[in-house]
């Protein structure tokens, strides 16, 4: 079965702090062509930079997703491109007026329910899907890492985490299809123990929150 990429039917915006940075910035998410893709525009700097919402472009993980292109950069991206797939949207344009997207609640569903209110609508282009003959896997076990992926007709997702911690012990979860994600996923908030404060603010993090 055929299936068309799809991006937003009208500008919305929200303001809000930083995460990390501790900035107040305002971001504008805006429709975009049929084969755009996710983009971020600072349009706070000089000549509005463009970049790529992909992985050519992440520039750092550490407690967040940065993505960069030269010298601009847009940090703690991951609940707004949560939300976006989470509506299987593939274009979209995404302007802000800071280096960090705002946290909002600590979850994607508030942008979520922005996209929502702006709209969805069906683009004249073919979604392009990436498909897999047998398995691959990624296994870093020096930070306890071990990615599996098997080939499937539609995205599955299966999660195990341990955290090691006697409030929290060992998490479970899978996703059994795009259609779970609002209900179930879309409302979880980022969190840290109370023994990461103190690291996370001499590394200069988590000003805004």
């Amino acid at each position: 079965m055929t299936e068309y990429k799809h991006t937003i039917a009208s500008e919305i915006s929200f303001t809000g702090i930083g995460l990390h940075s501790g900035e107040i910035s305002t971001i504008r998410f805006k429709p975009a062509g049929p084969d755009e893709g996710i983009v971020f525009i600072r349009t706070d700097l000089p000549d509005k930079p463009e970049i790529p919402a992909d992985i050519d472009h992440v520039v750092d993980i550490s407690r967040g997703t940065t993505i960069g292109i030269k010298n601009a950069t847009v940090g703690t991206i991951e609940h707004v491109l949560s939300s976006i797939k989470g509506l299987n949207i593939d274009n979209i344009r995404i302007e802000i007026d800071g280096p960090e997207a705002p946290v909002a609640d600590g979850s994607p569903i508030i942008f979520l329910n922005l996209i929502k209110q702006a709209g969805i609508v069906q683009q004249d282009s073919e979604r392009i899907f990436f498909e897999l003959d047998s398995p691959i896997s990624f296994s870093a076990p020096d930070e306890n890492v071990d990615i599996v992926i098997v080939p499937s007709n539609e995205l599955k997702i299966t999660f195990m985490i341990d955290y090691k911690h006697p409030y929290l012990g060992t998490q479970y979860t899978w996703l059994p299809n795009m259609d779970y994600y609002e209900k179930e996923f879309a409302g979880a908030r980022t969190f840290c123990f109370i023994n990461e404060i103190l690291y996370l603010k001499r590394s200069g993090l988590i000003k805004g929150g």
